[in-house]
């Protein structure tokens, strides 16, 4: 009998809605003891707002007019802006992450960003924002391409029936769609309950070294080399949901609760660097609202969540560890249209939240007056706020990436 090929046939990792059998052994590798160098990698989330976030009501040019002359019904009233500068503040809606931000700590806003000739159809524009490329033929991602530069684990932490996005294609290894801490189990695809007690028996015994199987050497090294390491990290990743109690109230909401579930991930050590979460709605053709309604909700659960992920992990002593980058596939028009909505537009701020983001708002804001087509015209390319995270946070170079044309901004603390 042949012992490896029977264990092929009847055993495997599943989760995630595909069999990724090395993952998690490679991701036990990835994680050292708190005590150990690499314990205190930097760790980058990517937070995708789709549809197309309003740009122009998320940082608000209060002290320009022509924002109110050009939005007469949904421009948020003057004095409900969450001022940042003397000149822009931020719907107030997303005060939690102004507060990040006055505090002098942990948020910058990069305003005016694009790229030239923008697309905006939502498939096309999302395309090029995942690959880093205007090209045609986009097959691989931005992220994708950066983990066959370095070998960093990654998650896509997706909504349910989620598919992952281009920006991890292209990976070495097929990043995993994770949407709860249960999806991770080794299951015993194939075999009678007998068989799968027996082969869940089998990897205990050789992770706990029994010496009775050194009688079944080919199987033993087999196992050894292929499912130890899964084993004891499935066991240690399903053990965090029940142990992990967050240091400050999470939003009731799925995007909050898959932020939630990257603090636990990084909290536990298991080695992952990129979390990759999206949260759908962006799309306010009509009944935007102000101060209030449909955007202003979006942006609260998007602030809320944000800055409850950053204070949990920040009282866990894992505040500098962490980057958060949000962005969108583009913004809308500089004038409301006749259903109170916004129509696709091209240039938008970016956020970025963390320990060692340099604080404050860095650019300027589009111009209201120059506007081709009602759109705001951007001035910073997005590859090189892709670039600054790439070189200065994962530690990455860009150029092979990105292009050596996209220089990356000065976004990060040097020490």
């Amino acid at each position: 009998m042949n012992h490896r090929r029977d264990f092929l046939r009847t055993s495997s990792l599943l989760g995630f809605g595909t069999t990724v059998p090395t993952f998690l052994g490679r991701t036990a590798h990835a994680a050292p003891p708190a005590d150990k160098p690499g314990a205190k990698d930097t760790v980058l989330v990517v937070v995708q707002l789709t549809g197309g976030n309003d740009g122009l009501n998320t940082v608000i040019p209060f002290k320009n007019e022509l924002y109110y002359k050009h939005r007469p019904t949904i421009a948020v009233p003057k004095d409900r802006v969450f001022g940042v500068n003397a000149h822009v503040g931020l719907h107030p809606s997303a005060a939690p992450l102004g507060r990040l931000l006055n505090d002098r700590q942990a948020a910058c806003i990069v305003q005016g960003v694009g790229y030239p000739n923008p697309d905006q159809s939502h498939f096309r524009s999302m395309d090029i924002w995942h690959a880093a490329s205007t090209r045609q033929d986009l097959t691989e991602g931005w992220i994708g391409k950066s983990l066959k530069a370095k070998p960093l684990s990654a998650f896509h932490l997706a909504a349910d029936n989620e598919i992952a996005p281009l920006a991890l294609a292209g990976a070495p290894a097929r990043v995993p769609s994770l949407t709860k801490l249960e999806d991770f189990q080794l299951r015993l695809g194939g075999a009678s309950g007998r068989e799968k007690g027996d082969q869940k028996s089998l990897i205990e015994s050789v992770a706990k070294g029994d010496a009775s199987m050194a009688k079944k050497p080919d199987l033993l090294d087999f196992v050894r080399r292929t499912a130890v390491n899964t084993y004891e990290s499935t066991n240690r990743i399903k053990a965090i949901g029940t142990n992990y109690a967050p240091k400050v109230p999470y939003p009731a909401n799925g995007f909050a609760n898959r932020l939630k579930l990257a603090a636990q991930l990084i909290d536990a050590g298991v080695g992952a660097r990129i979390f990759y979460v999206s949260i759908d709605g962006f799309d306010t053709h009509s009944g935007q609202g102000g101060a209030v309604g449909t955007h202003a909700n979006l942006l609260d659960t998007v602030a809320a969540g944000i800055s409850a992920f950053w204070r949990d992990l920040a009282e866990r002593g894992h505040g500098d560890r962490v980057c958060v980058m949000t962005f969108s596939e583009f913004g809308r028009r500089a004038k409301e249209n006749g259903s109170n909505g916004t129509d696709h537009g091209s240039a938008a701020p970016m956020f970025l939240v963390g320990g060692r983001v340099k604080p404050g708002v860095v650019g300027d804001h589009p111009s209201l007056e120059k506007i081709p087509d009602g759109n705001l015209v951007h001035a910073i390319d997005f590859r090189r706020v892709y670039a600054a995270v790439l070189e200065n946070w994962l530690g990455i170079d860009p150029k092979p990436i990105l292009g050596a044309e996209h220089k990356p901004l000065e976004l990060f603390k040097t020490a």
